[in-house]
């Protein structure tokens, strides 16, 4: 008896580092997760001068008198997303040209001195509220055609139009630093965030301010599997160069998981597919295409963000509003009805029993992040016959993971986590 305690003793002793060095999820990230699919709005003023504006030209900026979206109204873009089951919005404010889509007193190379005139974030501010979706900001902080140079000048300006967005418009659920934060402006956009915007969930933002999450190294929607929600670093790119091999780091001392952002038109279209341009209709992923990208992004532990473009009008084009509708409908079709189903299970085998009459194709498993990513390895199997039979096996789970695999007639069904640095917690597991 003495033996084996002493044996219990030192598997327990063994077992605390484990613990003490556990990476845990802000409320925040987790909040986050839970979201699971967003959309990136992006609306520029080069949209109207698309044949002869030059990002490398500040000559070739589009005349503020162009800007007139006679038709713009941010409830239909809000309504469009909610359509598709987005959680969230982030909008474009600032992209590459250097055009505000608020009244910014930095510079006149804004909305309210067009022949429009209305302030755009605070509409969309306002329509997500009236919906029900949490607002993001992007604003690009490496590029900017206005100020063609990255001088003393340019510095000034960003953090004057960074403190604009952060304090007049109320708190963000996610900002966007497209290509990651500039050195030279990394501290002070540090400090204005911790009291600007405490909550914020940060894309490309430096890993200690928190609440950080990362770029997952293509604009494809489709994420490395396995995928895990710790890392050491995040990326800083810009997507003009994909990045192979991004699964995060199963031991990393950052809770900073992935997002998954891709344009909803092909990646060869006009900007990369991220804003309008008439003709490229053509050129728009199919419904079966956006939930190939679900089952690759939010299924492999990523959330999934999805851009929208504005066309000229202010509106998004119907062609891609019934593609969203369609997303959205289809998804629901998929996951609202499940042939078996368990939440809140802490044990290492849980089994499912399948009253349905028919076949499994597909399993959801998500864990519960409030403890942490523990596990490591798990297996489905059927009970065919008399014995258990092997059909799918994986590591990272995380927030959510979807695997299809051949359709199976069984009754019976277990998972089997064989592998975790914890205990385990799985919120749900679910047959399809």
């Amino acid at each position: 008896m003495i033996r084996l305690s002493l044996i219990l003793m030192f598997i327990a002793l063994a077992y605390i580092p484990a613990f003490s060095q556990q990476v845990l999820p802000s409320k925040d990230q987790v909040a986050w997760a839970d979201a699971e699919i967003g959309v990136i709005i992006h609306l520029d003023i080069n949209i109207f001068a698309p044949e002869s504006f030059d990002y490398k030209r500040k000559e070739t900026l589009p005349d503020l008198s162009v800007f007139h979206p006679s038709k713009l109204n941010t409830d239909q873009w809000v309504k469009t997303a909610k359509a598709a089951g987005a959680k969230y919005a982030v909008l474009t404010v600032k992209h590459g040209t250097g055009f505000c889509l608020w009244p910014s007193a930095v510079n006149d190379y804004n909305v309210g001195h067009t022949p429009y005139k209305k302030d755009i974030l605070q509409a969309f501010i306002a329509s997500c509220k009236k919906y029900g979706l949490r607002p993001g900001l992007y604003y690009n902080t490496n590029t900017n055609t206005y100020y063609s140079t990255h001088d003393e000048v340019y510095q000034k300006a960003v953090l004057a139009q960074l403190n604009e967005i952060w304090s007049n418009y109320g708190p963000m659920f996610e900002i966007w630093f497209d290509g990651g934060l500039r050195n030279e402006l990394e501290a002070e956009v540090l400090k204005m965030i911790h009291e600007k915007q405490p909550q914020a969930i940060l894309f490309q933002g430096p890993l200690k301010a928190g609440n950080t999450i990362r770029w997952i190294g293509n604009e494809d929607g489709f994420a490395a599997y396995p995928q895990w929600s710790r890392a050491n670093e995040t990326t800083a790119a810009d997507g003009t160069v994909k990045i192979d091999g991004l699964h995060g780091d199963v031991e990393g001392k950052y809770w900073c998981p992935g997002e998954s952002d891709f344009p909803i038109r092909r990646n060869y279209a006009w900007n990369g597919g991220w804003l309008w341009k008439t003709g490229e209709d053509k050129d728009l992923f199919s419904v079966n295409e956006l939930v190939e990208k679900y089952y690759k992004s939010v299924g492999r532990n990523t959330n999934m963000l999805v851009g929208m473009v504005v066309d000229t009008s202010g509106l998004i084009p119907r062609a891609d509003s019934l593609v969203f509708d369609s997303l959205g409908h289809r998804l629901k079709q998929v996951f609202s009805a499940p042939l078996a189903v368990r939440n809140n299970v802490t044990q290492s085998i849980i089994e499912l029993e399948n009253k349905s009459g028919k076949a499994v194709g597909q399993v959801m498993i998500m864990e519960d992040l409030e403890y942490g990513e523990n596990v490591l390895e798990y297996s489905l199997q059927a009970m065919i016959g008399e014995k258990w039979k092997e059909v799918a096996t994986g590591e990272s789970v995380g927030h959510k993971r979807l695997q299809t695999f051949s359709p199976v007639m069984a009754g019976r069904w277990r998972l089997m986590i064989t592998g975790n640095v914890g205990p385990v917690h799985i919120k749900r597991i679910a047959l399809y």
